[in-house]
């Protein structure tokens, strides 16, 4: 037989009150700055591949939020990007929208021990590349929608006027901006062809070239 005390119906309430308060206050669902840099957010290993690669693919414009999806080797292996709905920041309702996303694209993750993948997300606003209460709620809805999709929580990076920035990193970069046109990495410079002359002209084009 196990003996107890039950709590007062005053206790109740008042910590019933209390949860209500936490859940309906959007401030509450956000992360500050100190708080991401101490959560043991993985690094990139080159963040500035990541951004122009997600800007290649997604052209984001102010307000678009692009959530990816990275293999340990740090490869993409989803991504989807949508258009954050105007009304108050709140990180209960990002969380909602980057787990429909996640679950849209990839499989969870929820069966392993340990993740292995890794979710960034990459949210293009207008303003400068300063900490906002925006920011912090979009740090919140990605560590929870990470947790609830058995992914890692990765970086948090912000695309403004003035550029990209891993935020709670100090890591950043001018291009690509919100102004900019997308980068291809996969573009090679070709040098430029040899005429097509003969005799010594041409032979000395070719020994020149092949300096």
């Amino acid at each position: 037989m196990t003996f107890g005390f039950a709590p007062s119906s005053a206790a109740s309430m008042s910590t019933s009150a209390d949860l209500s308060a936490a859940s309906a206050d959007p401030l509450v669902r956000m992360l500050e700055p100190t708080e991401w840099a101490s959560a043991g957010i993985p690094l990139l290993r080159n963040p500035r591949e990541v951004v122009s690669g997600l800007h290649e693919r997604h052209r984001p414009r102010p307000a678009t939020a692009i959530v990816a999806v990275l293999d340990p080797e740090e490869r993409l292996t989803a991504s989807a990007s949508f258009t954050r709905r105007s009304a108050p920041a709140d990180g209960w309702m990002f969380r909602n929208a980057l787990l429909a996303q996640l679950r849209r694209v990839i499989p969870h993750d929820l069966r392993r021990r340990t993740p292995v993948r890794t979710a960034v997300l990459l949210y293009c606003r207008d303003g400068d590349a300063r900490w906002t209460e925006e920011d912090g709620a979009w740090m919140w809805g990605l560590r929870d929608a990470c947790t609830l999709h058995g992914l890692r929580c990765g970086a948090y990076i912000t695309l403004t006027r003035d550029g990209w920035q891993v935020l709670g990193e100090g890591r950043g970069g001018r291009r690509p901006n919100t102004d900019s046109p997308p980068e291809s990495f996969s573009a090679v410079e070709a040098l430029p062809p040899l005429p097509r002359t003969g005799g010594a002209a041409s032979e000395v084009l070719r020994r020149a070239a092949a300096r």
